[in-house]
């Protein structure tokens, strides 16, 4: 498995790349290319491209959940296989995995849109939709988590504006959020978007599903702003008992929270044009 960093709120020092408060990966395994959602803008499809890298031979585009920072690159993807269309380009047709939730509008206060700007009616006349509540394998190795339950007591639950599913208007806890996972020969590679389910709910249902205790590393966004006391003491005890051998926490990770996970395992810097392999 090769995994790219297309966007992150950072690049990488001498790495002039397009950044913006957002994330996309791009990952390969097992013959298979997958984009791991697509940014706020088209800083994706830009990076990409200065990287060499050809988004119209995806196979799949997996999205974590329906938050702008990760969704509202739909347009310029649809845009991108449009054109190819039009110019006679050879693409391939990649299919959408996502939560069946993750196209319902989100709203927060005095902002009307903060979730998908791109309906699902709408996306479906454009790509196959593949939606999964319940696991699902990408790849032999690469797993869709789908939803992921949330039995800590300590990772937040805090609502985040409102979630509109035809008449019904609630508080959105992002239901739809989710993430991959990726198993190595030798344990876990865990690969979140932002992790509303909270980061450490979403590494014990990757142990579950994968039967594997082992974590090797976690990468993405761990959805630390802030957090209070108890979750950030309790995640740091979480991850010196699971002992993966390294973290790479970035976009919806603090500074103060990352200083505080490096003081329980090893954490490496990650940005835009990072790569790992497995």
């Amino acid at each position: 498995m090769k995994l790219t960093v297309l966007v992150d709120n950072n690049t990488l020092i001498d790495r002039y790349f397009l950044a913006e408060p957002a994330l996309s990966f791009f990952i390969e395994d097992d013959g298979k290319k997958i984009l791991f959602d697509v940014g706020y803008s088209n800083a994706f499809i830009q990076n990409a491209y200065k990287m060499g890298i050809d988004l119209l031979e995806l196979d799949y585009v997996v999205l974590s959940h329906g938050h702008l920072d990760h969704t509202w690159g739909l347009e310029p993807l649809i845009r991108l296989y449009t054109e190819a269309k039009l110019e006679k380009r050879q693409h391939k047709q990649p299919i959408i995995i996502s939560h069946p939730k993750l196209f319902n509008s989100k709203v927060l206060k005095n902002i009307a849109e903060i979730g998908s700007l791109i309906s699902e009616a709408k996306i479906s006349k454009q790509f196959e939709l593949d939606f999964n509540e319940k696991p699902k394998w990408i790849t032999n190795r690469l797993l869709f988590l789908g939803s992921i339950p949330r039995d800590n007591d300590f990772e937040e639950q805090a609502s985040i504006g409102k979630v509109v599913s035809g008449d019904k208007i609630e508080d959105d806890f992002i239901m739809d959020d989710s993430a991959l996972v990726y198993k190595a020969n030798d344990g876990l590679v865990v690969i979140a978007g932002c992790a509303h389910s909270g980061i450490c709910n979403t590494i014990e249902f990757a142990k579950e599903v994968c039967k594997e205790q082992k974590v090797i590393s976690v990468i993405g966004g761990f959805h630390l702003q802030n957090p209070e006391p108890k979750q950030l003491r309790k995640t740091l005890d979480y991850f010196k008992e699971v002992s993966p051998k390294v973290l790479y926490p970035c976009h919806c990770t603090d500074f103060k929270s990352k200083c505080a996970l490096s003081s329980a395992v090893n954490v490496e810097e990650i940005g835009v044009g990072f790569r790992l392999e497995y």
